[in-house]
C-alpha cells in the first residue's frame, strides 16, 4: 500500500485520523519489507500485531504465509481491515491493546510480535510481553527512536534504565534501523526506529525472582542520581544490602546506571532468598 492508495482508502471510507490514538500509518513498501525481513517470518508463523491500522504491515505478513492476530482499538479501521483481508488467516480483536493483552492467557510460546506499535503504549506492551510466563520468541517493533535506544541500552549510558532492565531480563536486543518520518502518513513529529528483540534461551532472571527483580530495578532508578544503596535501604535491611555489595565488590556510592543486568539479577536472587528466610 503506497501513499496514494492509503489516501484513497481513507477517502473511500470517509475516515479521518485521530491524533489521540497516535494514528501515523507506515506506507513505505521498502520499510515494510525491511521489517518483515528482520522478523524472519515463515509460512505458518503465528504473529501478534498491535495497531494494524489499515493493514499495510498486515498484508505483508499474510503474503508471507503467516497467521495474524491483530489488536485494533479503532472500530472504523478494524472494519476496513476485515473487509480488505477477507478469507485470509487474520483474527481481529477490538479494544485497548494493553487491556486486551492483560486479559488474555499469558502464553505466547511459538508467537512473534511484529508491529508498528502505538507509541503511547509501546513500553507497557513490551514489558508485559517480555515478562509473561511464556514470552514470544521474537519481538520486532517500530517505536520512537528514544525508546529503541532504551531497549538496547548498556550500563553506564544515559539511555540505560528501568525499561532496559525489564525487557533485557528475558530478551536480547539485536539489529535496528531508523525509519524516516516521510515513510508515515501523516509524518510523526518524532524519529522512529525498528528494533529486533530475541528471547534468551535462558532468562537472566528466574520466574520466581521476577517480583523482587521488578521492585528492585524500579526502586533503583526512582532517583537515578542518588546512590543506589540509599534508595534500596528503604525497602530492604541495610546489612543485607551491604553483604551483597561486599560480595560483588561494589562501591557503596555506586548509582544504578553503573550496575549491570547480571548484577541486578544476582541482587534480586539475594534479596528473594533473604525474604524467604525471614518468612520461614
Amino acid at each position: 500500500m503506497n501513499l496514494s492508495e492509503l489516501r484513497a482508502l481513507l477517502e473511500q471510507h470517509g475516515l479521518q485520523l485521530t491524533k489521540s490514538l497516535g494514528q501515523n500509518f507506515l506506507h513505505d513498501g521498502n520499510q515494510l519489507r525491511r521489517i518483515v525481513a528482520l522478523a524472519e517470518v515463515h509460512p505458518g508463523d503465528k504473529i501478534l500485531e498491535v495497531g494494524p491500522g489499515l493493514g499495510a504491515l498486515t498484508s505483508h505478513l499474510l503474503a508471507a504465509g503467516c497467521e495474524v492476530l491483530a489488536i485494533e482499538k479503532d472500530t472504523r479501521l478494524a472494519a476496513v481491515l476485515r473487509e480488505r483481508c477477507q478469507g485470509k488467516p487474520l483474527t481481529i480483536e477490538l479494544g485497548d491493546a494493553v487491556r486486551v493483552l492483560r486479559e488474555r492467557p499469558p502464553d505466547w510460546a511459538g508467537w512473534k510480535l511484529v508491529a508498528n506499535l502505538p507509541y503511547s503504549v509501546a513500553s507497557p506492551i513490551l514489558v508485559d510481553l517480555a515478562l509473561a510466563p511464556t514470552p514470544p520468541e521474537r519481538m520486532v517493533v517500530t517505536v520512537q527512536l528514544e525508546v529503541a535506544r532504551r531497549l538496547a541500552a548498556s550500563p553506564d549510558t544515559a539511555d540505560y534504565g528501568l525499561l532496559s532492565l525489564l525487557v533485557q531480563a528475558r530478551f536480547r536486543p539485536g539489529e535496528w534501523f531508523r525509519i524516516p518520518e516521510q515513510s508515515f502518513y501523516p509524518p510523526p513529529r518524532v524519529v522512529s526506529a525498528c528494533l529486533r528483540l530475541d528471547r534468551r534461551s535462558k532468562p537472566v532472571v528466574a520466574e520466581a525472582v521476577l517480583p523482587v527483580y521488578r521492585k528492585l530495578v524500579k526502586c533503583a532508578f526512582s532517583q537515578r542520581r542518588k546512590k543506589m544503596i540509599k534508595l534500596l535501604r528503604n525497602l530492604w535491611p541495610l546489612p543485607v544490602l551491604e553483604a551483597f555489595y561486599a560480595r560483588e565488590a561494589l562501591r557503596e556510592d555506586i548509582r544504578a546506571e553503573k550496575v549491570t543486568l547480571d548484577q541486578f539479577a544476582r541482587l534480586a536472587e539475594h534479596l528473594a532468598a533473604t525474604e524467604r528466610e525471614t518468612d520461614a
